[in-house]
């Protein structure tokens, strides 16, 4: 008679209720890594659009840079043409004004003799409205101080009546345009008379010495 082994042919008791299937292990339940896999998914996600958004601040401010020179560079280039424009302006009236000025010469000298009667009176002041207007100014005065700067001494001579070099006559007036001098004017001009400074000071020491005198006590 033989004997059997108990345990192996046997299979597992099962509660009355329930199936086979209940009994084998659920082989569909995640394990851990597998349910942390998406939240890593997440944060390599937010890690990537983080390090995008950077990219695209940092393209932004070298564009607003760019933008802001180019801007710069446009206003430079807008005042130097401006400033072009006007310095071409003036230089264009400079030169029609000085091929003009023989002309308002020969005006003046037509008015010094009384010869600027009728029509040409009229044709004459016309045409020196028309210069104020483009900017032209006439200056040089007679007892005004030389200033080489502004005038063109074409005479010289010595007056004892005179404290500095001095415009005594005017022949022919200056003209400017704003700041600028588009012809000195040509004058005579006097100096003081060689020693009459040396004169005047003994002179006036002769008169301060004997002021001193007159006005010390009196003697009894």
């Amino acid at each position: 008679m033989t004997e059997e082994t108990p345990g192996f042919d046997e299979k597992p008791d099962v509660p009355s209720g329930a199936t086979s299937d209940d009994a084998e292990p659920q082989a569909a339940t995640p394990s851990p890594e597998e349910g942390a896999a998406p939240g890593g998914d997440a944060a390599a996600q937010l890690v990537g659009l983080t390090a995008q958004l950077d990219q695209a601040r940092t393209a932004l401010s070298e564009r607003t840079a760019d933008l802001q020179r180019l801007q710069a560079e446009f206003q430079n280039y807008r005042r130097r043409v401006e400033r072009d424009r006007i310095a071409v302006k003036e230089l264009a009236v400079a030169s029609l004004l000085t091929e003009l000025l023989p002309v308002l010469d020969d005006i003046g000298r037509a008015r010094e003799h009384g010869e600027l009667v009728g029509g040409f009176k009229s044709v004459a002041e016309s045409l020196e409205t028309v210069a104020a207007k483009m900017g032209l100014q006439q200056f040089g005065k007679e007892g005004e101080p030389f200033d080489p700067t502004i005038h063109e001494a074409l005479m010289h001579s010595y007056a004892p009546d005179v404290t500095e070099t001095t415009c005594v006559a005017i022949l022919q007036p200056g003209y400017r345009i704003g700041e600028r001098t588009i012809r000195p004017a040509r004058v005579a001009v006097a100096e003081p008379q060689p020693g009459a400074q040396a004169v005047k000071a003994d002179s006036d020491s002769a008169e301060a010495g004997d002021d001193k005198e007159s006005g010390g006590p009196d003697e009894g």
